[in-house]
This record gives structure tokens, sequence and C-alpha cells, in this order.
């Protein structure tokens, strides 16, 4: 937004020059973004936070100003030469409290339409508003002076005169000022007479009863819309207006009365007119502010300095708080408080302790939790809240206006007081481990929603899944079970786009239900998921390329688990994917991970066209195992002798048990034991395979010789053909 310097002048006294303004205003957190030339006159380029609507406009600026310079702050003050205070009230009627809470209206009669005059016109040209009508004009001024939104309506236009506040009914319509017809919905807000919807309240008027050049007689409007009644339907709609903004934010439930009599006075003096009686203010409902206790104690332990308590008066009420010094409470009524043990004794030593320490404005609940919680408060206040200051909630927020105020940069440079050693959390170690090796491979590390869709949940998963009260959609109704459809769809996003190579990994919690009965515990377990796809290895002039497959994930897989103490890892086939294309890891009975290629099915459902793998890794079972500590052994300077076996087994014979079955002989001169080759088909039996087994024996104190090592393959060979193998000729 942007604000006039020269416009914060008429409301307070600035000593200083526009620049050093600017950079004041910055300082106390109402950012100034830019300072530039407009029409000849200088404009600061604001950028307001979402929960300072109150500052949205130039008198709330001004009141920064007043806090910051410590200056009078000029008040708004509509004044009426005459009018007609006998005339009866228009019936405004308010039939949904929620929505708005408060309703103002004014009528003005026998005005006269036309433009506004060239000041108001300079006005508006600062935030790019072309002249309309000076009686559009001047609730557009208001809007930029004291930040509340209001609207004018044609009296006239008005069926059954009268104005009522209401949801809309099925089917209803309303042509809005900007010619679009919309179609209304039950949960929308509007303003309608006795006949038809007039406005969508707090976004933008109807146009059947904007004012015109024909127009005589004026309704003003100002009210409080719920911020979150007006941001559905501008949502829904597709609507963003000045109006909407505000009202999005939270306006002033205490302006209507103000901005009423503003836009009012602005018309008589520019297209005359009689006022008709006074305001028609309707209150629904009172915004209850209750009052915060301010602790000078609280304000030295956050800030760590010393601020004068005149400072902090003078800064709280110049932004329009009331501060009321506290009296501290008897030390015997806190120390029967504290003794109490029911209910009704507390309450009955609260109420006690209110008189005493002449605390007002507090619910008794609220009152117990501040009474307790020292003998010696020393100065404090009770702070009534302002009505245009909806984002002060809490006793820290006091503080945090005080400290800007006051200026961050006049607090010093130190460092806040240290003790005791930096406890660094369970496992850290463990998982920067995976994290660089997974970086080291290639991987990329991605985050997924938490919330998926029931069918995924159960795709990938046979844990109970855990449904959400109140989904955003159906494609997130349900917590994950499995990291796995994330994985996808990220992977899928990637491949979509051009990106063919992809290798991902996430580190998240999936979640389960232990039974179908509500109120049961969720149980939430620790994963790491690996995605990958493309290719393993680019074409070049050694030979050709080769895509992505099983058995570089399962080194990949190896390499990960190579950095744990891990005994006893083997390798055994499982199905929860492709079968054929997907194993699970195991360690002493227990399965650390489970990783494999995606069915065709569920590429299919996705539209992936290349091979896709995929693993899942425990981490509560891996995290338990400690970190392998790297130990150096000295290189044999004596000759390795390797020796090579063509064995012949069924195929419900796996390497693992192949490998295990060696290892149980204790040979310590074995240095490697691994396949060379695998052969299927030809003289091979059906059901058979043919496994070349090449082992490396050594050792480090002398030079083999061959008796020795065909004592250990006679040896191998043995126990290899008591598991159902047969050495091949």
């Amino acid at each position: 937004m942007r604000i006039s310097p020269q416009w914060l002048r008429e409301f307070t006294d600035l000593k200083v020059d526009d620049r050093q303004l600017a950079d004041d205003l910055t300082l106390a957190g109402v950012a100034v973004e830019s300072v530039r030339e407009q029409d000849g006159q200088l404009l600061f380029e604001m950028e307001i936070g979402t929960n300072r609507p109150d500052a949205m406009c130039h008198y709330g600026v001004a009141r920064e100003c007043s806090a910051i310079y410590n200056t009078a702050l000029k008040p708004v003050a509509p004044r009426f030469h005459h009018f007609n205070p006998a005339a009866a009230p228009f019936p405004i009627e308010i039939q949904d409290a929620k929505g708005c809470a408060r309703y103002t209206g004014r009528v003005i009669r026998n005005v006269q339409i036309g433009p506004s005059p060239a000041k108001i016109l300079d006005r508006l040209k600062i935030d790019d508003h072309g002249g309309v009508s000076n009686a559009v004009d001047a609730s557009n001024y208001a809007l930029m002076e004291i930040g509340h939104p209001t609207h004018a309506f044609d009296l006239d236009r008005l069926e059954g005169g009268r104005i009522i506040v209401r949801r809309a009914r099925l089917g209803e319509t309303l042509k809005t000022l900007d010619g679009v017809d919309r179609k209304l919905d039950p949960e929308d807000l509007i303003i309608a007479d006795a006949a038809r919807p007039v406005a969508l309240a707090g976004i933008m008027g109807g146009l059947d009863s904007a004012i015109s050049g024909s127009t005589k007689n004026i309704l003003i409007e100002a009210a409080w819309f719920d911020p979150a009644t007006v941001r559905k339907t501008a949502r829904r709609l597709g609507m963003h207006t000045d109006a909407s903004h505000i009202f999005e934010r939270g306006a002033d439930w205490g302006a209507t009365r103000l901005a009423a009599d503003r836009v009012a006075e602005l018309i008589l003096e520019f297209a005359g007119g009689e006022l008709e009686g006074e305001p028609v203010d309707v209150i629904a409902r009172h915004l209850v502010r209750y009052s915060i206790w301010l602790r000078r104690s609280e304000i030295l332990r956050l800030l760590g300095q010393e601020i004068p308590e005149e400072t902090v008066v003078r800064i709280l009420e110049r932004l329009g708080f009331k501060l009321t010094p506290v009296t501290p409470a008897k030390t015997e009524i806190l120390e029967k408080l504290r003794a109490a043990e029911t209910p009704e004794q507390k309450q009955a030593l609260v109420l006690e302790a209110v008189r005493v320490s002449e605390i007002t404005g507090l619910a008794a609940e609220r009152i117990l939790p501040l009474i307790a919680a020292s003998h010696n408060w020393g100065p404090s206040w009770m702070v009534d809240l302002p009505t245009w200051r909806l984002d002060i909630e809490r006793e820290i927020d006091l503080i945090e206006e005080i400290a800007r105020v006051y200026g961050y940069n006049k607090f010093p440079d130190t460092l806040p007081a240290f003790s005791g050693g930096v406890v660094e959390p369970a496992n850290a170690d463990k998982k920067a481990k995976i994290r660089s090796t997974l970086l080291a491979l290639g991987y990329n590390e991605a985050i997924s929603p938490t919330f998926i869709a029931e069918a995924e949940a159960t795709e990938f998963s046979s844990s109970t899944v855990v449904p959400l009260a109140n989904p955003l959609s159906n494609e997130q109704s349900v917590m994950r079970t499995s990291l796995a459809p994330g994985m996808l769809n990220m992977l899928s996003w990637n491949l979509n786009r051009g990106t063919s190579d992809v290798r991902l990994f996430e580190t998240g919690h999936v979640f389960s239900s232990p039974g179908s009965s509500p109120g049961q515990a969720v149980q939430e377990n620790p994963m790491l998921c690996l995605g990958a796809t493309g290719r393993a290895l680019e074409p070049s002039v050694h030979g050709p390329g080769r895509a992505y497959s099983f058995f570089d994930l399962k080194g990949d897989i190896e390499t990960l688990l190579s950095a744990f103490d891990i005994r006893n890892l083997r390798f055994e086939a499982s199905s929860r994917w492709h079968p054929g294309r997907c194993a699970q890891a195991v360690s002493e009975g227990v399965v650390i991970a489970e990783f494999g290629q995606i069915s065709h099915a569920a590429a299919a459902a996705r539209k992936l066209k290349q091979e896709i793998c995929i693993a899942e890794i425990y981490l509560d079972r891996l995290l338990r195992l400690p970190l392998r500590t790297p130990r150096y052994q000295a290189l044999s300077k004596f000759p390795a002798v390797e020796r090579d076996f063509s064995f012949t087994f069924a195929d419900s014979v796996g390497f693992d048990q192949i490998q295990s079955t060696v290892q149980a002989l204790h040979i310590p001169e074995l240095k490697s034991f691994q396949p060379a080759e695998i052969f299927r088909g030809g003289t091979v039996a059906a059901g058979k395979y043919s496994i070349l087994l090449r082992a490396q024996f050594q050792s480090s104190e002398r030079t083999l010789t061959d008796d020795e090592v065909a004592q250990w393959w006679t040896g191998i060979m043995k126990a290899l053909e008591a598991i159902g193998g047969s050495l091949r000729s």
C-alpha cells in the first residue's frame, strides 16, 4: 500500500524529514519498502503485515508516528452544522449475529451527485483510484484515511425501505458493481432490502442499488463483518477488493460509527444535502476482549534491559492502550491460595484476591494463574485493548509492542546467558550418516504430504488407516501408512516435466491405528524411503548405457546398511510390490528394509513408462543398531589364491543359504566368496540353475600351499553338496 507523508503530518506534528521518517517507521516494524515521487508528491510504498489491518491507512500509520516520536495524535472528529434530529431511524435488522456483529447506517437526503474536488481526486490517485462521483469518492477517501470500509446505497432503490443482514437463500443472485452476475451460496453473508440482495457483505455492493447521477438520497453503511465469513465468500467467487482485504484481516469493531460519520461529513461538504437524524447503530454482539496483565519483571526478563516505567506507559498509551496500575496481593492470600485443595476454596480465594489486588476486567478463571504466579509482582498494569488491535492477545504481544517502538537498535549487542552444554538429539550421528551417504550416492532429499488418499494408503500397506476428522479433500483424507505413495507422486511429477533421471529420498513418519475403536492411540513410526528411475550408466565410448534396475537399488541399500554394525545380514525374496523383483534385508530375523520395482499396475495407474524402483527402510529398527567402527587392517604381503566352483542348485536354494553354509566352515583364510555368473537353460534342467562361485584365500603370515587350498576346496564342495548342490564338470 502507499502512504503520503504529507497526509500523515495532518494528524501529528512530525519534526523529521521524509527520509528519516521512512527509516524510523521501518525500524519500528511498519516497513517502508521504497520511497518514490508520483504526480509531484513523495509516497511511501509500505509493506504492512497481515496481522496489522489497523495500520493499513494513513491514520493508523500516523498513530505509529505518534508513538515513535511521542507527539500528540489529532482525533478524527466529524462535525455537522445541521441535521434533522426528529426523523424516524432507518430500519436495520441483523439476522446473522455471527457474520455481522455491528451495522451502522446514516441517511443523507437531497444530495447533488457530481465530480469530486481536485483535493480529493489528488489523494485518491495515491492508490490509483480514479474519481467516480463525490459520494462514491467519499467512501474511498475515508478508507484511505481511517481504514474502515464503507458503502453508499441509493436509498430510493432499496425496496421496502429497510436493510437486512442475512445469509443468502438458495437460488438467489446478485449483479455486483463490476457488472458480473454472482450466483449466491447459502453460506454467503449478504446485505438485502425487503425483496432481494443488494450487496455482498464486506466485499462489493450491488449494481441495482448503486449511486448514479440521478441519486438524491443516500444510505451510508459502515459495519463489522466476520473475517472468516468474508474470506470464504471472496475465495469462492474469486473476488478481492479493498474492502475484503481489510475485513478478511479483522476490521475495527469500534470504528463503524466514526467511519459512517466521516463519510457523511465528506458527502455533505462536497455534494450538499441534509443529514437525517442520529446514526442507526445496531449491535448484534460485542467482541469481548479481556484485559492483559503486564508485568515489569516480564519486560526485563524477555528484553534483558530496564525500560523506564514512564516509557512503557507512554508507548502503550500512544498506541491506544489503556493502563491501570495493579497493587500486589497480600502475601497471606497467596499462601492460602497455594494451599487450597478444592475448587470451591480456590474460587473463594480468587474473589478475595480480586478485591485486594484491584484486578478488574478479567474472568475469574483467568485470574487464578496470574495471582498464583509470584509473591513479588513488582510494578504491573492491567492493560485494556483498543478495538482496532485484534492481533494483541497475550502479555508477550504487549512486550513486543514496547520493544519495537522503543527501538530494537537501542538494545546492546550482547549474547544471552548460557548454562549447560548442547544436548545432541538421540541418534543424530546415525541420521547424519544416513543422509550424507544418500547424498553421496546421488539422491536428493524431498518432502511429501502427510495426508494422502485412502486408496493409496491401502495400496502399499496392510496397516489400519487413520482417517482425518476434518479432511481437506478426498485426496488428503487419511494419514499416510507408507512413504511409497508420496515418493511415486514426486517421481511422477519430475518425469512429467522432462526430468528422466531422478533419485530421491525422504525421511518421515507413517501412521497406523492399532484397532478400529475410536479414541485409541495412533502408532507413529519413522521411515526412510528411496525412489529411483532413469539411467544408472550413461552411454560412452566404452560401452552402451544401462537403465537403473533392481540390482542398482540393492547395491545402494547395501552401501547404506554397511555404515551400521549389522550381523548376519541377508536378502530374502519378497512379493510386496513386484513378484520376482522385490526383496527384503533381514538381520537376526528382523526385516530392516524392503525394496524392489513397483508393479506394472501401480506404474500404469500413474502413467509411468519407466521402471521405478522403491525402497522403504524401517528407521526405528535400523537406528537401534550401532554405527560400524572403521578398523585398520594391514594388507597382506603374501599372494592371494583364487578358485572357481561351478555348481548346480535347485531354484529353491538361494545364495544366502550357500553363503551361510560356507561361512559355517570358519576358514580364516577365506577372504572373499562371491557369485561370478548365473546360468539357466541349455543343459541345465528346468527348476535348476548353474552358478559360478569364486573364492579367494589369503594369509597375512605365510604363502599358502596347494595342499592347504585343496583341503579347504574339498571342504567347501562337500558342504555345498550337503545342501543339494552338484559340481559341474
